[in-house]
């Protein structure tokens, strides 16, 4: 089947956050939303259809997880990522951000030190300081136009209180895939400061051509021993409303630890839907998956060339995974607020502002190209239009 990724989807009065919040962000209802780091292509029809198939049956009562669950989420990972994982170390999470935040009170106690790597996702900010950890910033650094993790940093940062690092995976904003030398490096110092490493790894699936993603529990037999991995379907198959995530723990003693947490905090189901979809997702989702991946690389592709070509002072992050471009407008000449304000007021386009990322974020602001081919040339035609006056 081929899928049409050029179709416009109107997603106003649904509820949509990328819409119902312009207003309140960007002071109106007419900005092109790209922020939000959800897809607006259409749901695939594989994962309604297995909603619709629950839905014959006149019950919704409360459900477990059906028997494919489990054995089509260890299948796609063996078969995409070459990890063999065990039915025992894995269980439902209903969400990553809040599964970052049960590792955050699991694992750690207030006024433990945890540390993150900015500019990254915002929530994660809010996990180490909504309950009262210390946050410690280990800032990516620059070279040949990518991220790197700085292990200097790194160890100078380290003190017997820092207990968690919450590693993203690929990383976001900048679409960093992680190479399997890095991330054993980062193994081998958190290994050493008996340090336990949560790996955000969201978009694993949504790599791009030429790049390969690597389980951070892959990398060696200490990275397994002090990690959660976290994974979903959701970014790639445009599902986030559904709420289905999941955790792998190899480890016995941390995967109990934190398994107590979230049976003492009843968290530990999901809804029926949740189920259905994943194992949709899971099962048939491929070629899908497939043709996305490709019209996003065809969007970066475009972005890419017509800044280059018209707004040159607006340099790419290119994107190794996802469909977000970290733009680094520093060349525009204006403060970080000021570049927000001139894209959402001058050009018409809500963008993330660099800042709320952290460390790193300033004179940034993060783009997203899932959605259709003709909404992208609207937006670099405002955009330009507004340089130029």
């Amino acid at each position: 089947m081929t899928y049409n990724f050029d179709e416009f989807i109107d997603r106003r009065n649904t509820g949509a956050v990328k819409v119902e919040r312009c207003k309140a962000l960007y002071g109106s209802e007419d900005v092109l939303p790209l922020w939000v780091a959800d897809m607006d292509f259409r749901t695939p029809d594989f994962i309604f259809e297995s909603i619709r198939e629950r839905c014959e049956h006149p019950i919704l009562g409360y459900s477990m997880p059906p028997k494919e669950f489990y054995p089509s989420l260890i299948n796609w990972i063996k078969d995409h990522h070459q990890w063999n994982v065990q039915r025992q170390w894995i269980g439902f999470l209903p969400g990553i951000v809040p599964g970052l935040s049960f590792a955050v009170q699991s694992l750690t106690v207030p006024g433990d030190e945890v540390i993150v790597q900015p500019p990254v996702y915002y929530p994660f900010f809010h996990v180490v300081n909504n309950n009262k950890r210390i946050l410690i910033n280990n800032p990516l650094k620059i070279s040949n136009g990518k991220y790197e993790m700085d292990f200097e940093d790194l160890e100078r940062k380290i003190t017997s209180n820092t207990k968690l690092f919450i590693l993203c995976n690929p990383h976001n904003p900048g679409g960093r895939v992680w190479d399997v030398e890095t991330l054993k490096q980062l193994a081998e110092i958190c290994a050493k400061h008996n340090i336990i490493v949560v790996s955000d790894e969201i978009h694993a699936d949504m790599v791009l051509k030429g790049y390969k993603h690597t389980p951070f529990a892959t990398v060696s037999d200490e990275a397994a021993q002090i990690s959660l991995t976290f994974m979903a379907p959701s970014k790639t198959f445009n599902m986030p409303g559904l709420i289905s995530s999941s955790y792998i723990i190899p480890n016995p003693e941390l995967r109990n630890r934190f398994v107590d947490f979230l049976e003492a905090s009843e968290l530990t189901g999901g809804n029926i839907f949740a189920y259905a979809a994943t194992v949709a997702a899971y099962e048939k989702g491929e070629d899908w998956r497939t043709q996305m991946l490709s019209y996003v690389q065809g969007n970066i592709e475009f972005i890419v060339d017509f800044l280059k070509n018209n707004i040159p002072q607006i340099k790419p992050m290119i994107p190794e995974a996802s469909f977000l471009i970290w733009l680094d407008c520093k060349g525009m000449g204006m403060e970080t607020d000021d570049l927000f304000d001139f894209f959402a007021q001058k050009a018409g386009l809500g963008l993330n502002k660099g800042t709320t990322f952290g460390m790193g974020g300033e004179y940034h602001l993060r783009l997203n190209v899932a959605c259709s081919r003709l909404i992208l040339e609207k937006a670099m035609e405002q955009l330009s239009a507004a340089v130029n006056a």
